[in-house]
């Protein structure tokens, strides 16, 4: 990166702002100063977060709307005490018209929404396109309207963080601020959709890591309060699951409550390796669009054909095992006749679990649109029923409530596959009812986030992002040098010697400089080492060896090398490890520029005070 790069990506920055100003409209700059002499930030922020809520619940209500529409139209006549070989087709189609609509109409990769959102607050300065405000909405509803078994939360969440983010970049509001308002979007659109506020408000802190601050806290709370009471307002006052406790929980029932949360956090584990598994396999095997539709599809046509609970969210099998009902399970399968032999329920379920991530995955990578929120919520429910179904019939203890345990089983793999253990909780008991049961929810719940945290770091959709060294977490210091970007602190105002330059030529260039180091390059300008000027302070003012001394004698080696991409967190390790004030920026071999500590704290400093401003 020479002088004349830099100075020209200034001017075109420049010219980027001044076209963005020239194309405001007179009414919005006119609304703009108004704002900003008449209404303080804080208030706007929470004014723009009450939008945003109320946008956002009106999005989910027609998410919700719409998937239920299609599913209600393709299966209201699928026979119950039958299989259905519809089920063979509509997921196919429900991928192919996912698929042509997001690669014709939207023309941008629109999936895992959630790792997406991620990635706009750590390396976009929380920009979401405008097309994500629809995209994902109506992608999703296709999808899993036609059987996709995959999750509508993932998409709102997605939508809700649009936007929060165009509503911010509408009003010009700074990067800091787009970053409270896409985790407003974010928690309205949970809250819409499940009817859960401070599960809405947790996800942003657990999940989107959201720093919670004066700033911060009230926005999201009233962001999340609106978009619940909207979904309150037009649905009625009802939970999303019914869920009614008929037996009490005992506290000798706590031993099996501690070994289902690391039960939970093992089958949570297993969820994450498959989904992980089958992502890179549809990505690196298959290299077309069509032979992933072929496949994924293919997949899940299979999997829903044999196992009807799969289709779609799943939402009316939960529904049955947390009302008691377990053979209804195997209703519009062909295994129906066998519903009431409870070793083949009993199997039937262990299948589901163990077959719930081939079957979201197949919907992704086939080219559907959806989340792994409601899988998890999903695969939670049936674990829990499982180990106290098994239980049970082994005479293991106690005569265990499988409704009970399937809930808290929701609240175990959920805290185990997205690693927020205080979202589960509250969002199983916002969206059941089931407050009751809050003590083993939170035992479960921890449990199974500390088993998965001793095999997996990183939840299903921070580590796509911490693999690559983009995500932004609570640990302040790396949240930080995640924001800090390599270009932003290279030096170019190094000169550069060549080898065969003899001593006095070298006195001549640090006559020109005002820097103490030099870059030693060769005619291809690739870096061969450095001088450092109190390497040669002893030599300099000796005319008598100004025509017998060359670079090439008294140059040295960096004691490393930066390569351009690498991440600030690598770049302060690398620092640390050698001990050094200064390290050369190379690119393919070819000398950029240095980057010095002094450079890096002044910019983490003007990050962190800008980002932690209350």
């Amino acid at each position: 990166m020479t002088e004349a790069t830099a100075a020209s990506t200034i001017k075109k920055t420049i010219d980027v702002t001044q076209k963005k100003i020239q194309k405001t409209p007179q009414w919005l700059m006119r609304f703009l100063i108004w704002r900003e002499r008449h209404i303080k930030e804080k208030t706007f922020v929470m004014i723009l977060a009450f939008v945003v809520g109320l946008l956002c619940g009106f999005a989910a209500l027609v998410l919700k709307w719409l998937i239920h529409f299609i599913a209600g139209q393709l299966t209201g006549h699928a026979s119950i005490n039958e299989g259905n070989y519809i089920y063979l087709i509509y997921p196919v189609i429900g991928l192919v018209l996912a698929g042509l609509f997001v690669r014709y109409i939207v023309r941008d990769n629109i999936s895992h929404g959630v790792t997406r959102v991620l990635y706009a607050i750590s390396q976009n300065k929380s920009r979401l396109k405008p097309h994500n405000m629809y995209s994902s909405l109506i992608a999703s509803s296709i999808t899993i309207g036609c059987g996709g078994s995959v999750g509508a939360e993932g998409p709102i969440v997605y939508t809700g963080a649009a936007v929060g983010s165009n509503l911010g970049q509408l009003f010009r509001m700074s990067p800091r601020v787009l970053m409270i308002l896409v985790g407003c979007g974010a928690a309205a659109g949970i809250a819409g959709i499940f009817k859960a506020p401070i599960a809405g408000l947790l996800f942003t802190l657990e999940v989107l890591m959201l720093d919670l601050t004066a700033v911060s806290v009230m926005p999201l709370l009233i962001a999340s309060i609106t978009g619940a009471t909207v979904a309150y307002v037009f649905t009625g006052y009802n939970v999303e699951f019914d869920f009614t406790q008929s037996e009490l929980f005992l506290t000798q029932r706590i031993p099996f409550v501690i070994a289902l949360g690391v039960f939970c956090g093992l089958v949570s584990l297993y969820f994450t390796k498959v989904m992980n598994m089958m992502e890179n396999f549809f990505r690196k095997r298959l290299g077309t669009p069509l032979r992933r539709t072929i496949v994924g599809g293919s997949i899940l046509a299979v999997l829903v054909f044999l196992f009807p609970p799969l289709y779609g969210e799943g939402y009316g099998a939960i529904n049955g095992l947390l009302d008691g009902d377990t053979s209804s399970i195997v209703n519009g399968s062909i295994f129906y006749s066998d519903g009431h032999n409870a070793w083949f329920i009993l199997g039937f379920i262990g299948m589901i679990v163990l077959l719930k991530g081939f079957a979201t995955s197949a919907t992704n990578g086939g080219g559907g649109v959806g989340g792994t929120f409601a899988p998890s919520l999903y695969v939670g429910c049936m674990a829990g029923f499982f180990f106290a179904f098994l239980a049970n019939h082994l005479g293991l203890g106690l005569d265990l409530s499988t409704k009970n345990f399937a809930l808290m089983g929701m609240a175990g793999v959920m805290a185990g596959v997205m690693h927020a253990p205080l979202m589960a909780i509250f969002l199983t008991a916002e969206m059941t009812g089931g407050y009751s049961l809050f003590l083993p929810l939170l035992i479960v719940s921890t449990i199974s986030y500390v088993t998965i945290k001793f095999f997996e770091p990183y939840s299903i959709y921070t580590m796509r992002l911490a693999q690559r060294g983009e995500l932004i977490t609570h640990h302040k210091d790396k949240a930080v040098l995640t924001l800090l970007k390599m270009d932003s602190v290279i030096e170019t105002d190094f000169l550069p010697v060549r080898p065969e330059m003899n001593l006095k030529e070298m006195v001549d260039v640090i006559s020109r400089s005002h820097r103490n180091l030099f870059p030693v390059i060769d005619g291809e300008g690739k870096l061969l080492g450095i001088v450092l000027l109190d390497d040669i302070r002893n030599i300099m003012f000796r005319p008598d060896l100004y025509k017998r001394m060359y670079v090439s004698r008294f140059m040295s080696m960096a004691p490393a090398r930066i390569e351009v991409g690498q991440t600030m967190e690598t770049v302060m390790k690398v620092f640390d490890d050698t001990g050094a004030w200064n390290l050369p920026v190379v690119e393919n071999g070819k000398y950029v520029g240095f980057v010095s500590k002094s450079k890096i704290f002044n910019s983490y400093r003007r990050v962190l005070r800008h980002y932690s401003e209350d």
